[in-house]
């Protein structure tokens, strides 16, 4: 080989080289910040404090886009009125919306539990009383009471208490719910008494809430697969039937069928958001200069809030907000994962889905996926009702991340932390197994907090002991040697 060819094969392996360095390093920067991501996440407030960026950053990026979405739609020629009168409800809204949050981790969850019975009582009793004449109609909906400037939406609140209350009575039936009796009896009956008075409003979106609370309990209580293949047939037939008896039901489907036929009048909405989302482009035209807001796009800081962000912030906006409903979707499993106690293990898991599908529903209709059905945008849409349940939700699934058992056993042992004093929260208590009765032993649940296969609940009592370790004692094993003089006995 000549001097040439060395050359020219030395010049081409340093040029091979540099991609592989380069590779190389890119795989070992990739590798420390999984690393340290996993640390992060491992830490015993990981899930808790996940849960409060999570709320504050929806929070904040609602209170900009409603300042820039209602600031046409509050000012009225001839009047007195101010360009903020929307905004500064909404502000008002978020600072009452903070003490429901603070109540929400604050108020232990025990006492919660013992006050869901009573407050799906009073829930039923306000979607009755809301359809008399104490009742306020608003958009084509008499669903609200209205004192003065105060309001109150019954159904927003009814969800609440069904998803407490229904976890309840799952958890205390649960070693008979195999029978079909004790799985659906009194919930669904219950549920269905909700649905009809929330339909007599009508309200199709709060029914559709409604609806994923229910499906969501089931399915974390463990409900037989074939029990959701006909409750989506039943959800099928009912939107085909709801959709035949109302006319504007039925315009709303044909719309979403062929949104071109109508596009000034019934498809005026979607057709208008559409073209948000268009004109916004990768990065937006940026915030305050949003033309949509002009009366192109009508109550855009109600339901169509996420065509605004579209067009205002642009499709990299868009993406942060689905990113931060991803990141809840990700942080509320983990939390139901993580707990012991089954009822918080079906209360976080429910309440994630709700809210995650509620956004899902919103951006789906906003982007002409779905028809509309007026679902708000958590944290986002502008409103009082909605605003404050949303925010006693983050607080609910705060208080159940700071219950995991490493949670408690850091809270108990290191103090409370910033946070914490900053909140004067209690220690939380330690979750304790309820006592077994002889010859009614319990299984244990399912990882992501689904109960035991129904075979299991059938098995002795020494044998679930053995396979359920959450519920039970750590004990040295048989014909084993002991470690000290005293038995291993300790509760996780």
């Amino acid at each position: 080989m000549t001097a040439v060819d060395e050359a020219r094969s030395s010049g081409d392996e340093r040029r091979e080289g540099v991609p592989r360095r380069r590779r190389e390093r890119a795989e070992r920067g990739f590798a420390a910040v999984r690393s340290a991501l996993t640390a992060w996440l491992s830490r015993p407030l990981a899930d808790f404090h996940l849960i409060l960026a999570t709320c504050g950053m929806l929070g904040a990026i609602g209170i900009v886009m409603v300042l820039s979405a209602s600031s046409v739609s509050s000012y009225s020629p001839g009047s007195d009125s101010s360009v903020y009168a929307l905004f500064q409800r909404h502000v008002l809204f978020c600072l009452i919306g903070t003490v429901v949050f603070w109540l929400g981790v604050r108020v232990p969850l025990k006492r919660i539990r013992t006050l869901s019975s009573a407050g799906v009582v009073v829930c039923l009793g306000l979607l009755a009383l809301v359809l008399t004449p104490l009742g306020r109609s608003v958009n084509g909906s008499q669903g609200w009471f209205v004192i003065g400037p105060l309001s109150l939406q019954p159904v927003e609140v009814a969800k609440v208490a069904l998803a407490l209350w229904g976890a309840h009575i799952l958890v205390v039936k649960y070693n008979v719910l195999h029978q079909w009796r004790h799985l659906l009896v009194p919930l669904v009956p219950v549920a269905l008494l909700m649905f009809a008075l929330v339909m007599a409003q009508p309200d199709l979106g709060g029914t559709i809430t409604l609806g994923v609370v229910l499906v969501s309990l089931l399915w974390f209580a463990g409900a037989p697969k074939r029990l959701f293949g006909v409750i989506f047939a039943a959800g099928v037939a009912g939107v085909v039937t709801l959709a035949l008896v109302a006319q504007y039901r039925l315009d709303r489907v044909m719309t979403f069928l062929n949104p071109d036929e109508d596009p000034l009048g019934k498809g005026l909405q979607a057709n208008q958001a559409l073209y948000a989302l268009a004109d916004g482009g990768l990065f937006g035209k940026g915030l305050g200069q949003g033309q949509s807001k002009w009366a192109y796009l009508p109550n855009v800081q109600h339901d169509f809030i996420f065509a605004l962000i579209g067009e205002e912030l642009g499709f990299v906006g868009s993406v942060v907000v689905i990113s931060l409903f991803g990141l809840l979707a990700f942080v509320g499993l983990r939390i139901a994962v993580r707990n012991l106690d089954p009822w918080i293990r079906i209360v976080a898991g429910t309440l994630t889905v709700w809210l995650v599908a509620q956004a899902a529903i919103n951006i789906g209709y906003v982007v002409g996926l779905l028809p509309v059905t007026g679902v708000t945008l958590p944290m986002i849409s502008y409103g009082g009702t909605s605003l404050l349940v949303t925010m006693l939700l983050f607080g609910i699934l705060a208080n159940c991340a700071r219950h995991e058992p490493e949670a408690v056993a850091a809270l108990r042992t290191q103090g409370p932390g910033k946070f914490g004093r900053l909140m004067r929260l209690p220690a939380p208590d330690p979750y304790r197994p309820p006592a077994k009765r002889r010859g009614s032993g319990r299984g244990a649940p399912a990882k992501g907090g689904r109960p035991a296969a129904r075979s299991a609940r059938s098995a002795s009592t020494p044998d679930r002991r053995r396979a359920a370790p959450e519920y039970g004692r750590r004990s040295t094993p048989r014909g084993g040697a002991r470690r000290g003089t005293q038995t291993r006995r300790g509760r996780r």
